[in-house]
């Protein structure tokens, strides 16, 4: 019996061993969202492992940057590609941010880095000059676009990847806080979703004097001592840019000159639209993902409701949130068993209709116009005696740095009133009140009037009788968008004065 029942107790403990084998979970294919790996392993670099990922990633932005031909905002050019364009060949336009100093000039200066390069080698061609604006980074609509937004989005997504998160094999303290500080100094509200994740790493730290003497207060120092020098060469004096910035957008909420929307409007209207089909599945991914990424969701949130207490707002702002959302994009489409597939078909098709249409159709007059400019420049022997007037929204079009070449040219501007007085008009508000008064009475002399107008189609009706009396006859008109609202036209006009006809008839 007693032979029989080790027999038994060794047959049942081999089942009970076999059974554990048998429960050995297998590993799944994808790592993206698995438990970290042991420490053990080879620890990830920036370019990661899957270097045909990467490479099919790089190959897609430079087809990215060609399928970009339309304007988003005015500060895409006019912070920095004008900007540098005058640091580097002496004729630009800068804004009111410059004689301010709201800005500083260590972004636009990457530019005109490239721009000296070209002008010392012969190349500063308007095509080449284009090419400062092509190369650019990340989502479809934005990345390939020269705004202080966009750096900051990429350099915010460099240092989340050196962030000490739970599982990371590539935190690095000092260079995420690195990458924050130049954030920083380039656009000052970079540092807005980056509070609670500085918080946190400062919280979780048991060497908290040393995160601060020896990582924190030395990268500060040597980032902003850099700004300030480079601030220094080209205003001709000392000036902390950052606090300047901050304390019009921020403190003194002057932005509101340039339009103002309801509190609400980021979690109504901005959030959603930045996020467009992905809304789903990130509401989905949130209730999915582990509890290390819950600071990411904060992140979100408090970036979201620090912006919704200033009064201007845009959908470019929150653009550096954008990549923390498409982590619970993730955990969502992970998770879809059946409709795994429609899921990322419906995903594929729904943004890249709206991305080729945002980026080849809509708002693309602006530059095409200006191209158009550009070209007469170079094609016309009467260009010495050109000049053009820009009759739209103040900085609906760039400038020189488009251009690439001195002609006259001057635009409707709209300067915000920093000396408190009520009821402020800016010129281009003026003009709009009655637009054929203001040009009777601003080019009361024939000799002052401009050889080419730009106006968009909907000032036409408006101000034909000016046109008509001045000897202004159409010459090219391009398309802008299928949605005019306001002063935006849905076609851009150029006028040119027939000087020659006009002495003909007389």
């Amino acid at each position: 019996m007693e032979q029989e029942g080790g027999n038994g107790r060794l047959f049942f403990r081999g089942l009970q061993n076999r059974s554990h084998e048998k429960m050995k979970l297998r590993k799944r294919k994808s790592t993206l969202y698995l438990s970290p790996p042991n420490s053990s392993e080879r620890s990830g670099d920036l370019l990661g492992e899957n270097i045909y990922l990467v490479l099919f990633t790089i190959a897609l932005r430079i087809c990215n940057c060609f399928l970009v031909q339309t304007s988003f905002v005015p500060d895409e050019y006019w912070q920095s590609l004008e900007v540098a364009h005058h640091m580097v060949f002496n004729y630009g336009y800068l804004t009111w941010e410059w004689t301010e100093r709201l800005r500083g000039y260590t972004y636009p200066l990457i530019f005109a880095s490239i721009y000296k390069i070209l002008h010392l080698l012969g190349k500063d061609s308007v095509q080449l000059l284009f090419f400062c604006q092509l190369c650019s980074w990340f989502t479809w609509y934005c990345c390939t676009r020269t705004l202080t937004n966009t750096m900051e989005t990429v350099l915010t997504i460099i240092a989340l990847f050196y962030y000490p998160l739970e599982g990371s094999k590539s935190m690095n303290s000092v260079k995420y806080s690195s990458l924050v500080a130049l954030a920083f100094i380039i656009r000052p509200t970079a540092v807005i979703p980056w509070i609670p994740l500085v918080f946190r790493h400062f919280w979780q730290e048991q060497k908290k004097l040393d995160l601060i003497l020896y990582q924190f207060l030395p990268i500060g120092f040597i980032t902003l001592s850099l700004s300030l020098i480079i601030d220094r060469v080209f205003f001709g004096q000392w000036t902390l840019v950052q606090y300047n910035f901050l304390k019009f957008n921020v403190l003194q909420n002057l932005g509101t000159f340039y339009g103002s929307h309801p509190w609400h409007w980021y979690f109504s209207q901005g959030f959603p639209a930045v996020l467009g089909t992905h809304l789903p599945f990130f509401i989905h991914g949130c209730f999915l993902a582990p509890k290390r990424y819950r600071i990411l969701l904060v992140t979100v949130l408090w970036t979201l409701l620090v912006y919704s207490m200033l009064s201007h707002k845009e959908f470019r702002f929150i653009y550096p949130v954008l990549p923390f959302c498409m982590v619970f994009c993730g955990y969502s489409l992970n998770h879809l068993k059946t409709w795994k597939k429609p899921a990322l078909s419906f995903l594929f098709l729904s943004n890249m209709l709206l991305a080729f249409y945002t980026g080849l159709v809509h708002q693309r007059g602006t530059l095409d116009v200006m191209t158009h400019i550009q070209e007469l420049c170079y094609n016309n022997p009467n260009i010495s005696s050109a000049s053009v007037f820009i009759m739209m929204p103040c900085h609906s079009t760039p400038y020189y740095s488009h251009v690439h070449y001195p002609l006259p040219m001057r635009f409707l501007q709209c300067p915000p009133d920093l000396t408190g007085k009520s009821q402020y008009l800016d010129e281009a508000d003026i003009f709009y009140l009655n637009p054929l008064n203001w040009l009777y009475r601003e080019f009361h002399n024939d000799s002052t009037l401009p050889t080419h107008l730009i106006i968009f189609s909907i000032l036409e009706e408006e101000i034909s009788a000016f046109l008509i009396s001045s000897s202004y006859e159409r010459t090219a008109v391009f398309f802008h968008t299928h949605l005019p609202e306001g002063r935006t036209g849905s076609h851009i006009y150029v006028y040119e004065r027939k000087l020659k006809r006009k002495l003909n008839r007389s």
